[in-house]
């Protein structure tokens, strides 16, 4: 089947490879500080740093959903806010 069924462009690729980083940073990080450090946030929900990671992921689907939906392309506002928003997640939730 190979990889054929979808577009690898290099954003698309960048996109999945972050992913994956991110989420391999996330599983060290869990190795050498087990428990994640809940506390209780901004929207007062107990997170963790997983859980952070979750909600920043999500949230930045949306923001570039939205941003498509509202300017198109290029991205680079959509990208400005969603960084601000994954500082905010872990700063603030």
């Amino acid at each position: 089947m190979g990889l054929s069924w979808m577009a690898w462009t290099w954003p698309t690729a960048a996109f999945f490879l972050f992913i994956a980083a991110a989420i391999a940073t996330m599983g060290v990080w869990e190795y050498f500080v087990p428990g994640g450090a809940p506390r209780r946030g901004a929207f007062g929900l107990d997170t963790t740093r997983g859980d952070r990671l979750f909600i920043t992921l999500v949230g930045s689907a949306f923001i570039f959903l939205g941003w498509l939906g509202l300017f198109g392309t290029p991205l680079w506002g959509g990208l400005a806010i969603a960084l601000a928003w994954a500082g905010f997640v872990f700063w603030k939730v």
